[in-house]
């Protein structure tokens, strides 16, 4: 994405008061109590193991690590992960 149309995008958020994971299409993420995971705008399941779930995003990855990880839901854009959750990794790659 080039400079001038990141500008436009940060502009539309502040000027209209938009949520900007929508408008950047950057990932929701919900946790409850470290028990359930709830994921929004993913782009798929890179890797899953009952100790580590990889998903791809539109710029990079997030990294799920825990025990007994089960995904309960996966949807298009969204994924449900229960199990303990011991630690969340985002890493964004450069466009």
């Amino acid at each position: 994405m080039s400079r001038f149309a990141r500008k436009i995008r940060k502009w539309t958020v502040d000027a209209l008061d938009l949520p900007s994971d929508l408008v950047f299409d950057l990932p929701r993420l919900t946790l409850i109590g470290g028990r359930q995971l709830y994921i929004e705008n993913h782009r798929g399941v890179i890797h899953f193991s009952a100790e580590v779930l990889q998903l791809a995003l539109r710029q990079g990855t997030l990294e799920v690590e825990g025990q007994d990880l089960v995904i309960k839901a996966i949807m298009p854009e969204e994924v449900v992960v229960e199990g303990r959750i011991f630690g969340i990794k985002y890493r964004e790659t450069e466009e």
